[in-house]
């Protein structure tokens, strides 16, 4: 989850906890000081020194200064769709890279030998910052009660009709 993402989330849950988290973005992950975030943040530094030790609650306007600035040092997240299927079924794909409705996506495998891997995989993704997931029919259904990305199923049509030719040829010996 990112900085932001947990600063508004703490926001939402009390003022002690976005209090807690705000302190610990701004010394932790941003390694600043509170004098020279509230500069960044065009707060005075006495605003946001009430509100990191908790005498007053930001306003609305203040929050969003504070989460502009954090989001400003955040790193981009490179967009990315997580194909969750069997190993020799990931080791077909041949891109990781795809510019599509031009944007560039990532391609990131998840390998899966059962279903209950496949669904540890799916919230895995989703938890590594997946936009989508790409997997089986047999487990997308499930998948999509559980992660809140979009889930597209594999239709693997001409891995079928050559999976029962290869059967075919097998039983006729």
């Amino acid at each position: 989850m990112s900085m932001s993402d947990r600063l508004m989330k703490a926001a939402f849950e009390s003022d002690e906890k976005f209090q807690m988290v705000l302190h610990r973005v701004i010394k932790e992950d941003l390694n600043m000081n509170a004098v020279d975030f509230s500069k960044e943040a065009g707060i005075p530094h006495s605003t946001l020194y009430k509100i990191l030790s908790g005498n007053r609650a930001p306003n609305i306007k203040t929050l969003r200064q504070i989460v502009d600035t954090v989001k400003k040092h955040e790193t981009p997240t490179e967009e990315f769709i997580a194909v969750i299927a069997a190993r020799m079924v990931l080791d077909t794909i041949t891109e990781t890279k795809r510019k599509i409705g031009g944007r560039l996506i990532t391609i990131k495998e998840y390998s899966a030998n059962s279903i209950e891997e496949a669904i540890i995989v799916s919230v895995k993704a989703e938890r590594d910052g997946a936009k989508a997931l790409v997997c089986a029919p047999i487990v997308s259904h499930t998948v999509e009660k559980i992660v809140s990305i979009p889930v597209t199923t594999i239709m693997p049509k001409e891995s079928i009709t050559e999976a029962i030719e290869i059967a075919t040829k097998k039983i006729g010996r």
